[in-house]
């Protein structure tokens, strides 16, 4: 289950202490789930100063590189949040998304192993018999893993590359939404159905069907979510 605030541990004194910081701050960042009701955006540097057992100084140095890359913002008088998008960007990312694991499935079906394809369907062995509901926090993760291995398998780094940039808010958002209308089971009967294409090797039929899953996302949020702004 994704945690709904920033975890750190204590950072040792290297050579390279400010990449080490910032990639400690941005992987504490990209691990949580920022739009859980309860997530903690707000950074607190005296708090991150004595979490990582360091200067505040090169704190500010790492926040400021996350702020260039748009997962921090800082409000003056106010201090250093994490960003959350609102409905309409999260709408916009779902639309690139779609495109982006579509041909990542089409991908998978001209160049994955038959190994490759079979460690998707893997991920959802212990969710039969119509265990997703009673299990949802494991299947969430599942989800996600899914979707990022889709992702990998297409053996496309740039496409990959592109997408990470897009995770933080999709992985939150799936996590939100995943337990909402009863997506779960339906999300399930969705990833088995694009499985059963990528292991055709049917591919018009698995970039169809992964865009599909991905823009339901898209309809659930315009129809039922009011949460964003």
């Amino acid at each position: 289950m994704l945690p709904n605030k920033l975890q750190v541990k204590p950072i040792e004194s290297t050579f390279s202490l400010k990449e080490h910081i910032y990639e400690t701050l941005h992987n504490g960042i990209t691990s949580m789930n920022i739009y859980a009701d309860d997530a903690q955006l707000k950074l607190d540097e005296r708090q991150l100063s004595e979490q990582l057992g360091i200067s505040r100084t090169p704190i500010r140095e790492a926040l400021a590189r996350l702020e260039q890359e748009g997962l921090v913002t800082v409000i003056p008088r106010r201090g250093v949040f994490i960003v959350r998008k609102s409905r309409k960007e999260i709408l916009e990312m779902i639309t690139v998304w779609a495109a982006l694991e579509s041909m990542a499935a089409r991908l998978i079906t001209l160049n994955a192993s038959d190994e490759g394809i079979a460690s998707l369907r893997k991920l959802f062995t212990s969710f039969e018999n119509g265990q997703v509901q009673a299990h949802i926090d494991e299947y969430s993760d599942r989800n996600i893993e899914f979707h990022q291995s889709i992702l990998e398998l297409s053996g496309c780094a740039l496409l990959k590359e592109t997408a990470d940039r897009l995770f933080i808010h999709m992985k939150g958002i799936r996590a939100r939404t995943i337990s909402e209308q009863d997506r779960a089971k339906r999300s399930i009967i969705d990833h088995l159905h694009i499985i059963e294409a990528l292991e055709a090797r049917d591919t018009e039929l698995a970039e169809r069907l992964a865009r599909e899953h991905t823009l339901n996302l898209a309809a659930h949020i315009e129809a039922h979510v009011d949460y964003l702004d």
